[in-house]
């Protein structure tokens, strides 16, 4: 019994992954506020009924789709700020994977980039959400190293606030680059290199 039951769930999580895999793709051309469940059920062969035993509504798969695009970065910001070194070595660090990650998901990148000012409020809340949770763990990170000492709270939340919205920007001018010559991608390293560490000297003046 044990087993069918395992087996139904594998199943059920696999038609889940394969709508979220749908809509990410049919997203490719369309904001998901002009998404129908239809287009998304048709794509993967199951009735318009099957939708509703994973989602509530397309909002619902949307806030899904954050959680998979998002969710999964916690560690990777965790390796940027953690980065041994100089801040140099950690903004060089930073791009490095931000490049790297828009190469690998460039598709879960641009649905962020487009749902962030997106029509469907629970997916805006939804990456709001994410982005602050990633700007109070870049600022509890920032916290341990030798140059905030004598920063406030809140000025560590918002210098960690400025360095998130920087690697959004970075991330959404990798992905523009993406299809473009190696040298246009390394042109958008440099830029988003020397726009962190303008960060970092103003940090690093800060206190006056």
């Amino acid at each position: 019994m044990s087993h069918t039951l395992g087996l139904r769930q594998a199943q059920k999580q696999k038609t889940r992954q394969s709508l979220l895999d749908a809509a990410l793709g049919l997203l490719e051309d369309q904001s998901l506020s002009s998404l129908g469940l239809r287009e998304v059920t048709r794509a993967v062969g199951v009735a318009p009924t099957a939708f509703y035993r994973h989602f509530r509504s397309t909002a619902d798969l949307g806030v899904a789709l954050v959680e998979e695009a998002l969710g999964s970065l916690h560690p990777m910001i965790e390796d940027i700020v953690s980065t041994a070194g100089d801040s140099d070595e950690r903004i060089t660090r930073a791009v490095e994977l931000i490049a790297h990650h828009v190469g690998a998901h460039p598709a879960h990148v641009r649905f962020i980039a487009r749902e962030r000012h997106g029509g469907v409020q629970p997916v805006r809340d939804a990456i709001r959400e994410q982005l602050a949770r990633f700007a109070e763990e870049v600022r509890d990170a920032l916290a341990e190293h030798p140059e905030s000492k004598g920063w406030s709270d809140d000025d560590l939340l918002m210098l960690a606030g400025l360095y998130v919205d920087h690697m959004l920007m970075a991330a959404s001018a990798f992905l523009e680059a993406l299809d473009g010559s190696a040298a246009e991608r390394e042109r958008v390293a440099k830029v988003a290199s020397r726009q962190m560490r303008l960060i970092s000297i103003g940090r690093r003046h800060w206190l006056g």
